[in-house]
């Protein structure tokens, strides 16, 4: 028995649990997400468990609303030395649908490099990399960040990540695989834009390597500068790659900004993409003659501004933000070949609403969305309830 009992001692003492530390939403400090957290964690070794969770409540103008357990997501992390971490994320959506969001292993060369490879986020923009409810505003991520990022973005690769301190960097550079350019039944293009083209780790094709790079600035106090770019084609399967169309070019940059002061917090982004060959892709999977507004545009664009302020005094651990952001994105700001504007896929969003910090990790919000696009036709305005978690 006494045996027993000292096993069970070990195993304790070799798990360590996430504790809950303020949200990048609203302090000075520097930001983190869920692997972050996880890999800077001052345990000598052994393992380390947390996780982030939403329940959402989505309700329509003239329509059913509806429930829905949107995720819920277990974090573990291995600490093998000083010098090896593996970080992963297991991702339950809907209740029913299982994923892998992460799952990369670090070796780090010193305190300022980084090699990393396995299933990790593409870092593009804010939300893709900062999505735990705690650290946003609003029960849904921004609309531009689901259409045009697409969040969230992850794919399997290598590279490198660090921080040069004298400069105030933190800098990131991978190897990706790429989007798909024929994913099941589902092409590239439309109100989505690239996002049917996630392969997100499953038995992923590969043709032809991505890049991916970001640049965080955090030199002044309270702001956060991040530039980010994306370089690479589409993968084509074998039996089609040499076919005009099977795949397109793809580069994309973004622009980020974060700041708080005291009881005030702002943050924007701005999304660019150029993307080539959408003529000869658009005439190999699409029907133009039936619908031809239907297809893959050759560029897109998404920007948003947001404030937000404490209405609780700073004294108070809770905090009660209000706040507003605007957003307009378009998955066809501009067409190649026979395809035309489709403005329904011009659109853009304002979003009022609270969010009430019961305590660091824990959330309830509320916001309102009009919606709107660039045709006469009025879209659904939405009431967002929702819950969040993150530990």
């Amino acid at each position: 028995m006494k045996h027993i009992t000292m096993v069970i001692a070990l195993s304790i003492s070799a798990i360590t649990f996430s504790q809950t530390v303020p949200d990048s939403l609203n302090n000075n400090q520097p930001d983190q997400n869920s692997a972050q957290r996880i890999l800077s964690g001052n345990i000598s070794s052994g393992v380390t468990v947390g996780g982030y969770g939403e329940i959402i409540y989505n309700q329509p103008e003239g329509g059913n609303g509806e429930l829905d357990v949107r995720r819920l997501v277990l974090l573990f992390g291995y600490k093998f030395n000083d010098k090896v971490q593996f970080v992963t994320e297991v991702e339950f959506e809907h209740v029913s649908e299982v994923y892998v969001e992460q799952a990369f292993l670090q070796y780090s060369l010193n305190d300022n490099v980084n090699l990393r490879g396995g299933l990790m986020l593409v870092p593009m923009g804010i939300i893709n990399e900062y999505h735990e409810p705690t650290t946003f505003n609003g029960v849904e991520r921004p609309s531009m960040d689901k259409s045009i990022v697409p969040t969230t973005w992850r794919e399997i690769g290598v590279g490198v990540a660090g921080k040069v301190d004298d400069a105030s960097l933190r800098y990131q550079a991978y190897i990706f695989n790429g989007f798909t350019s024929v994913n099941g039944s589902k092409f590239l293009g439309g109100k989505d834009g690239l996002r049917n083209g996630r392969q997100k780790g499953i038995e992923s094709n590969v043709d032809t390597p991505n890049f991916s790079a970001k640049l965080d600035y955090y030199g002044l106090p309270g702001l956060r500068l991040g530039l980010s770019g994306y370089v690479g084609r589409s993968q084509a399967e074998d039996d089609v790659e040499e076919l005009d169309g099977s795949s397109v070019g793809i580069s994309m940059i973004g622009l980020d900004a974060r700041y708080t002061f005291k009881r005030f917090a702002a943050r924007g982004q701005f999304v660019h993409s150029s993307l080539t060959d959408t003529e000869a892709y658009n005439e190999l999977h699409y029907d133009l003659v039936a619908s031809p507004t239907q297809g893959l545009g050759s560029t897109m664009q998404g920007w948003y501004v947001e404030a937000a302020y404490n209405l609780l005094p700073l004294t108070k651990e809770q905090q009660l933000y209000a706040f507003a952001r605007y957003e307009a994105y378009d998955t066809n700001t501009s067409v190649s070949g026979d395809l035309l504007v489709n403005d329904v896929f011009n659109r853009s969003d304002w979003t009022v609403g609270l969010s009430y910090k019961l305590a660091p990790g824990a959330v309830l919000k509320a916001d309102y969305q009009f919606k709107d696009d660039a045709t006469s036709a009025s879209l659904a305005n939405q009431l967002n309830l929702g819950i969040g978690v993150w530990f």
